[in-house]
């Protein structure tokens, strides 16, 4: 007697989480070492709704400068936040930023934060014999 079975294994359809988080890398160059340490204050400025972000770093004697990114996430011991304490958020539009030393404007600019979106496929499953 010849038995046959077939197994019909199950597959699942494959689920993806997806994340976008954009950032803005923010920086100042004490190109010749001048200064031997000092404090960076980079604020950034919403042109929308004028809310301002601060965020200070350190930069020690022996280097010359520091990059941060905008928004910084509200649990870095760092991290930008407003005159109420809150952390900023990545909402789209445009912005202002200087970086002050010894209470000078250093540098400056402007950015446009964009609007993201996300895409999910779902990669459906079938039974095999």
């Amino acid at each position: 007697m010849l038995v046959g079975s077939f197994f019909a294994s199950s597959a699942h359809a494959q689920t993806w989480m997806v994340s976008t988080t954009p950032y803005i890398k923010l920086g100042v160059l004490d190109k010749y070492n001048a200064l031997g340490g000092f404090a960076a204050v980079f604020i950034v400025t919403n042109e929308k709704n004028g809310q301002e972000y601060l965020l200070t770093k350190q930069v020690a004697k022996g280097e010359n400068g520091v990059d941060v990114f905008f928004p910084t996430e509200p649990s870095d011991p760092e991290y930008f936040k407003n005159m109420q304490g809150l952390a900023a958020q990545p909402t789209p539009g445009r912005y202002h930023w200087e970086c002050r030393v010894n209470g000078k404007k250093a540098v400056g600019g402007f950015f446009m934060f964009p609007e993201v979106g996300n895409d999910i496929t779902v990669v459906g499953g079938s039974a095999s014999r």
